[in-house]
């Protein structure tokens, strides 16, 4: 395993009282795979990416990356992990191929080397067009790939992702889920937060699903689905105020209980003979004079999952901020970070 934790806890205080960030979270990554963090707003999955990449210390517990403590040695893990977060880390000032080679002098490549890795990271990510154009006129999906590509410049054995394609239109989605493949396909660990289901189900090789700051599930996308096994019946009504009628219908020949989509036009529920059952309902739903726009069946996705795990389908408005409670870089962190940039910008400019 190049990822382990185990035991991590992390609670923070505030005005109403301790909030617990993690209460014994356990981790296990295999190298070159893509492990996925699923879960609600507040789970705790930022908080495990944060503690992972050294941000934040726990309060209790261990984790190792590729043999290395975190805690005891965080300048080594550093050398070795890149990181891209929820929001694009770039100084839109500079233009994208800038922002890279400010990255790489950062990291102590030098001139030339870290020229030549930020070219190399412009054409992979396909921004040759637009590589010398200053970033605050990037599109959402550009700036991502670039702030990506600036978690790559070190070739790191572990990319933690949190959050990667929060925001991004669908085409810019499938767009930066063919770059992580790619990367995957080139020995790249991944270490993948994210609320969006299909995202999961498209790039993991394994999911974990936190809720509460703790691990409640663990799997394959199809070992997940078939903890809740069998199919969906789905009916879709021409009348809503059929809906309860349906409901009762539905639940008879159902193996769990029927529901009624928010519309009032969709009802739901889970069989275990599919065929046998839609048949059944069929000819009841006809017997009773409800009219039907549609009806089929349907094999479990992530989201019943979600939904059965833990009791809500995943909140995929907000970016996952659930570890607000903790503490938040000061001004002066800030301005010394702001600084660094300033430092670096008259060294891209002479290059230039």
């Amino acid at each position: 395993m190049i990822i382990e934790a185990h035991g991590l806890t992390k609670t923070y205080q505030s005005k109403s009282g301790p909030v617990h960030a993690l209460a014994g979270l356990d981790l296990a990554v295999p190298r070159g795979t893509v492990k996925a963090l699923l879960g609600p707003n507040g789970a705790g999955k930022t908080t495990v990416v944060k503690m992972l990449t050294t941000l934040i210390r726990p309060d209790a517990g261990t984790a190792i990356i590729d043999g290395i403590d975190v805690v005891r040695q965080p300048k080594l893990v550093r050398r070795i992990i890149g990181v891209s977060g929820q929001y694009a880390a770039v100084d839109e000032n500079l233009t994208g191929f800038e922002n890279l080679e400010m990255v790489g002098r950062l990291y102590h490549l030098g001139g030339p080397t870290a020229r030549k890795r930020a070219q190399e990271l412009i054409d992979l990510f396909e921004l040759t067009a637009a590589g010398n154009r200053p970033v605050k006129g990037f599109s959402g999906g550009m700036r991502r790939r670039i702030d990506l590509a600036g978690a790559l410049v070190i070739n790191p054995k572990v990319l933690f992702l949190d959050e990667p394609t929060t925001g991004l239109d669908p085409r810019s989605r499938i767009a930066l889920w063919g770059v992580i493949k790619r990367l995957v396909a080139d020995g790249t660990t991944v270490l993948l937060t994210t609320q969006y289901l299909e995202e999961a189900d498209q790039l993991a090789d394994d999911i974990v699903v936190i809720d509460d700051g703790r691990v409640i599930a663990e799997g394959t996308s199809d070992q997940l689905k078939a903890q809740i096994g069998g199919h969906r019946v789905v009916v879709a009504l021409v009348d809503a105020a059929d809906g309860a009628a349906a409901r009762d219908i539905l639940a008879r020949h159902g193996s769990g209980v029927a529901s009624i989509f928010t519309d009032g036009r969709g009802v739901e529920v889970a069989v275990t003979d599919g065929p046998t059952a839609l048949q059944n309902m069929l000819a009841d739903l006809r017997a009773a004079q409800i009219n039907l726009h549609d009806a089929g069946m349907r094999r479990p996705t992530l989201d019943d999952v979600f939904l059965k795990l833990t009791g809500h389908k995943a909140d995929l408005a907000q970016p996952d901020d659930d570890d607000s409670s903790g503490p938040k870089l000061s001004k002066r962190a800030q301005a010394r970070a702001l600084s660094v940039a300033d430092a670096v910008r008259p060294d891209l400019e002479r290059a230039k």
